[in-house]
């Protein structure tokens, strides 16, 4: 008998070891789950912003701070930021959801006619129904309409369209069928250091490996072929490079990448052989002079068949960010090219899986590509907010830029796009020396003493030795004012408190 029981300690610690666990554990715990799933960090919802809404309860019950509220800056989301939805778009929204308003007079005929368009081809005329898994097919349709108009009559094929759950969810599907091999044949995937943190959290996630070139900071954040070529000759050593993801313009950065820096990349994905992914959910943010939104699918189509019936690319657009800021509904799409036949099959199987994206999401993006046209009830003030909006986020991309640099230790790049800036902070050694995480150690600091919320330069990747924060330029121009001012007098006290 005690030799039994000896025999079954054995056994138990031994299970343990191998994952599984004496009998009355817990199944699963820290140790025997997924082991990927411990190496994924989203830094954009990480402590800090935790600890900032616990201080919005402590707030809540009376407790005092040296500020009255959390201003969050640490994520791209316009309407939690005060920005006012198209009035359009939620018009058609409220028709499919509830369609008795199809019967009310307040409501333009153009978009009751939007709606009913969007219920006729839902199941039973419900937006409750499940679509089919590549999404509702005249969105699909109105989603290739619109990338040819944009792309100055370039065709595009409803059926290389796939409806996602925003934009995010694109990614991480064709990430997963690109992830195979093992050792040195591992798919490594090409990101840009600073990223946008979704691509190193789902690289983590499926195993793959994570390849980084550096954009130079010097020079605008731009993008250096030779750097694309260090990166990629390095990681050959150790695993199979075979993605490079692009994001322009440029989360964190705010980068927009001129028409010759892109041909160049696809001269280097064509050259080495990379699957090329094109994040351009910030397409309609442009700002800065002289600048201007290309898309890949644009530029490779106009380098010539040697380049458009080889190169394979996906690219990304979502409802979430440009002047619609509808990022609750997680409606996006993706658009395949040149992408192998039966791979292409794969993917609608993988995509079936999980039935459909949502149907509100769907509607919402089709909304996006097919809002109203000239002549139509609703097009002057959709024009009105539209202009507003984005008129009011330039405005903001320059302000931002412009008080930043005036603060002594803060070094900011032109907003050209997008939603952000990056900037590089001079922190003093003490700090540098003190804390584990300098970045992380300022950003908590500034939210305890501020009340704001920004995420530090280390979720998103940096050189060594150079810190930075992104922030949003979300927020209203006076509340922006307002956060720019503390956060100019929170870096000087800083840099005195550690000198």
């Amino acid at each position: 008998r005690a030799l039994f029981s000896f025999g079954s300690a054995l056994d138990a610690s031994h299970m343990s070891e191998n994952g599984a666990l004496p009998r009355g554990g817990k199944v699963l715990t820290v140790d025997t789950m997924n082991a990927n799933v411990k190496k994924v960090d989203y830094a954009v919802r990480g402590p800090i912003v935790q600890r900032a809404v616990q201080i919005e309860k402590e707030l809540k019950e009376g407790v005092k701070k040296p500020f009255e509220e959390v201003i969050k800056a640490n994520i791209g989301d316009a309407h939690a930021m005060g920005q006012r939805p198209i009035t359009f778009f939620r018009q058609v929204m409220a028709l499919c959801t509830y369609p008795q308003l199809l019967d009310d007079n307040k409501f333009p005929e153009d978009a009751k006619n939007r709606a009913r368009r969007i219920l006729q081809s839902c199941g039973g005329n419900s937006i409750g129904a499940y679509t089919t898994s590549q999404g509702i097919e005249c969105v699909r349709h109105d989603v290739a309409n619109y990338i040819q108009r944009r792309d100055g009559g370039i065709p595009s094929d409803p059926d290389n369209i796939y409806l996602t759950t925003g934009a995010s969810d694109g990614i991480v599907t064709i990430l997963k069928l690109l992830t195979a091999g093992e050792g040195r044949t591992r798919t490594g995937v090409m990101i840009s250091i600073p990223q946008y943190p979704l691509y190193s959290a789902s690289i983590a996630e499926l195993g793959a490996v994570q390849v980084n070139y550096y954009l130079n900071e010097e020079k605008c954040w731009s993008l250096d072929i030779s750097e694309l070529q260090r990166s990629l000759q390095a990681a050959r050593e150790h695993c199979n490079p075979r993605v490079l993801c692009i994001i322009n313009p440029g989360n964190p950065t705010g980068q927009v990448q001129s028409r010759q820096c892109i041909e160049d990349v696809i001269q280097f994905a064509a050259k080495e052989n990379l699957f090329l992914m094109a994040d351009e959910v910030y397409q309609d943010n442009v700002y800065a002079e002289g600048c201007e939104f290309h898309s890949f699918k644009k530029v490779l189509f106009e380098m010539g068949p040697e380049y458009s019936s080889k190169v394979e690319l996906v690219s990304f657009h979502s409802t979430s960010k440009c002047y619609m800021g509808e990022c609750g509904f997680r409606g996006g799409y993706m658009e395949v090219i040149n992408m192998d036949p039966e791979v292409k099959a794969q993917l609608t199987k993988l995509v079936s899986v999980r039935l459909c994206p949502p149907a509100p999401g769907q509607a919402l993006m089709d909304l996006v590509v097919n809002s109203p046209k000239p002549g139509e009830p609703s097009y002057q003030t959709f024009m009105m907010e539209r202009t507003a909006i984005l008129s009011a986020l330039a405005e903001k991309a320059k302000l931002t830029e412009e008080i930043l640099n005036t603060v002594p230790g803060i070094r900011c790049n032109p907003v050209q796009g997008a939603m952000y800036s990056f900037p590089c902070i001079t922190l003093p050694e003490r700090a540098i020396n003190e804390a584990k995480a300098p970045d992380m150690f300022y950003c908590m600091k500034l939210l305890e003493e501020t009340g704001i919320c920004l995420v530090p330069g280390s979720g998103f990747g940096q050189r060594e030795g150079t810190y930075h924060f992104r922030m949003t330029i979300l927020p209203p121009t006076d509340k922006l004012k307002i956060l720019l001012n503390k956060l100019k007098e929170f870096h000087q006290k800083f840099t005195q408190q550690y000198s």
